[in-house]
């Protein structure tokens, strides 16, 4: 019991110990906001500074309004305005910034933060703005872990982790299952729909059946304006956090994204947002979970995935192939990837078993002959196309 307590004594005084030598705790996190460009007006940026100025964060509004509650930090207009946002954030002037749009460098995109209508649970969506990879499934592998990383910062211990069921999905899920048996640290979620599984549907979206739910950055972007302005119609976004951080391995610029759509209170949540981010240093813990995920062959697994598709492209160019005879197809084989669904049924002609493709109530499907199925599913396990 004495070692115990000794144990949580030291790990306390620690965590002070490195929050004051990295600014998370005894000082209020500095957070900028550009109040201008917005479709609302300052005045409503103005609105949300101050807001989050009384929850307790320093805040500096950059533009023309002022407020005794926060630092105005005068600019002319919008570019301008975004000009000393960067200069600021850079010069080490503030710890984060909120602001209506920037340009992330490839690798890096942002993590919103929605409240869902079905039971009002916060999830994390990754992403929402930027571009991971050019690559999709690398990207949406990458955003899963920018999406734990932002988690877990935030205070989610252990994050849950859901694939929207999006274009990308079933191979996001395997190579994301494989550094998972590798030994990183991810706990997937499971759908609320009958079937299970860490693929969410819709239905999944809306109840926050995952604390993180990973999906490409449109699809994203699409989610976080849904989420918050269903109940305004869309002109006004009145709910969640906005677009998010800009996260990537290596960039340590905390960059926050709303829309000009945002109203007072999501872009005050944003700042709050970063306020978190901030004092859970986000940066170190982004560090420690690329470092968990590259020591389960995370950019291995990515680079094997580039020389399989180059190769694949090159047999696909210089090989036809031509369909058996035709026999009915009353078996399904579900989870395969919606953009691998033709190669796979190419796959089993090659080996002399007809499959047609189709579409199943959860997804992609390859038909085959009762007679053939287990035959087929070996060969479509063999070429990677289901597990």
């Amino acid at each position: 019991m004495a070692n115990s307590v000794e144990s949580m004594i030291k790990k306390t005084f620690t965590a002070v110990a490195e929050g004051l030598q990295d600014g998370s705790i005894g000082v209020k996190p500095k957070i900028g906001i550009t109040g201008m460009g917005s479709e609302h007006g300052e005045e409503n940026a103005m609105k949300a500074a101050v807001e989050a100025a009384r929850a307790g964060v320093d805040v500096y509004y950059i533009g023309s309004l002022e407020h005794p509650e926060v630092t105005t930090v005068h600019v002319a207009d919008d570019e301008e305005g975004h000009k000393k946002m960067e200069e600021m954030v850079d010069a080490g002037e503030l710890d984060g910034a909120v602001t209506m749009h920037f340009p992330f460098p490839i690798g890096v995109s942002t993590v919103g933060r929605a409240i869902t209508p079905a039971k009002a649970h916060e999830m994390f969506l990754a992403t929402t703005t930027g571009t991971s990879s050019t690559e999709r499934v690398e990207g949406m592998v990458l955003n899963a872990i920018y999406g734990i990383i932002t988690a877990k910062t935030c205070g989610v211990e252990n994050p849950t982790v859901g694939i929207a069921n999006v274009d990308g999905a079933r191979q996001t899920e395997k190579i994301l299952k494989e550094l998972q048996d590798n030994g990183y640290g991810i706990k997937f979620a499971e759908s609320s729909r009958a079937d299970g599984g860490c693929v969410m549907r819709g239905n999944d979206l809306l109840q926050a059946s995952a604390d993180v739910m990973v999906m490409d950055s449109l699809t994203g972007n699409l989610m976080c304006k849904i989420f918050s302005s269903y109940t305004t119609g869309g002109s006004f976004e009145a709910m969640g956090y906005g677009y998010g951080p800009g996260i990537g391995e290596g960039y340590k610029k905390l960059i926050m994204i709303v829309s000009r759509a945002s109203g007072a209170p999501v872009i005050a949540n944003a700042i709050k947002y970063a306020a978190q981010l901030v004092r859970g240093g986000v940066f170190k813990v982004a560090e420690k979970e690329f470092q968990a995920a590259n020591n389960a062959g995370l950019k291995r697994i990515l680079d094997e995935r580039k020389e399989s598709l180059a190769a694949a492209a090159g047999a696909a160019s210089a090989e036809a192939v031509t369909a058996p005879p035709a026999e009915p197809t009353t078996s399904q084989i579900p989870g395969i990837e919606v953009m691998d669904l033709e190669d796979a049924q190419h796959s089993l002609w090659k080996e002399g078993i007809y499959a047609e493709s189709g579409m199943g109530c959860t997804g992609p499907i390859i038909k085959v002959n009762d007679a053939k199925l287990e035959a087929a599913k070996e060969i479509l396990k063999k070429g990677g196309y289901i597990q």
